[in-house]
């Protein structure tokens, strides 16, 4: 199964691809800058460059990584430090059916990965004894299991609670799958 790692390596691939120029490239133009701080780093990125929101992020935190002292340890990982390994467990199993939609950027945050395609489309949250699944479908009706998320994350219009790995279920990744298709 391919790690966040890996994933994070694919997105400056496809940066390299789409701009022209190598990671270590923008990482010397960040350096360049005297711009130290994430959100000054994004904004010079966009403005300067035209480069989209996810991009930039990426850039100014691979940048902004390169010049840490201590090696940056799997977001992954530090998600679930300290929780439940059935709280793991049920991130692994649906990450896998993540994997199997095709492209998904993902850009770890604070407390959460947010995914994304074209436009973000969902995110993955743990919790004390469950994972939250942040879905972005807005012609999709609400229901028990898929609750509204106006009071978990207002980026969101859906939430489900996933509480076990039986959970990952064809209902939940057709929801998945959906909300990555409109995200084209």
């Amino acid at each position: 199964m391919p790690s966040v790692e890996e994933g994070l390596r694919s997105q400056l691939r496809n940066i390299e691809i789409a701009t022209g120029r190598s990671a270590d490239e923008w990482v010397g133009l960040i350096r360049a800058s005297g711009l130290s701080r994430h959100g000054q780093i994004v904004a010079m990125l966009k403005s300067d460059y035209g480069l989209a929101h996810g991009a930039a992020n990426r850039l100014a935190l691979t940048a902004l990584a390169a010049d840490a002292p201590v090696p940056v340890s799997d977001p992954v990982d530090e998600l679930y430090a300290g929780r439940s390994p059935a709280v793991r467990a049920i991130h692994d199993r649906l990450w896998r059916e993540i994997e199997r939609l095709g492209e998904v950027e993902v850009s770890p945050k604070k407390g959460y990965l947010s995914l994304r395609r074209r436009t973000q489309f969902a995110m993955v949250k743990p919790a004390a004894r469950h994972v939250d699944l942040g879905l972005i479908l807005p012609d999709e009706p609400v229901s028990e299991r898929l609750e509204s998320a106006a009071t978990f994350n207002a980026l969101f219009s859906h939430r489900v609670r996933v509480r076990s790995v039986d959970d990952v279920d064809d209902e939940l990744v057709g929801w998945l799958r959906r909300a990555w298709e409109r995200a084209a």
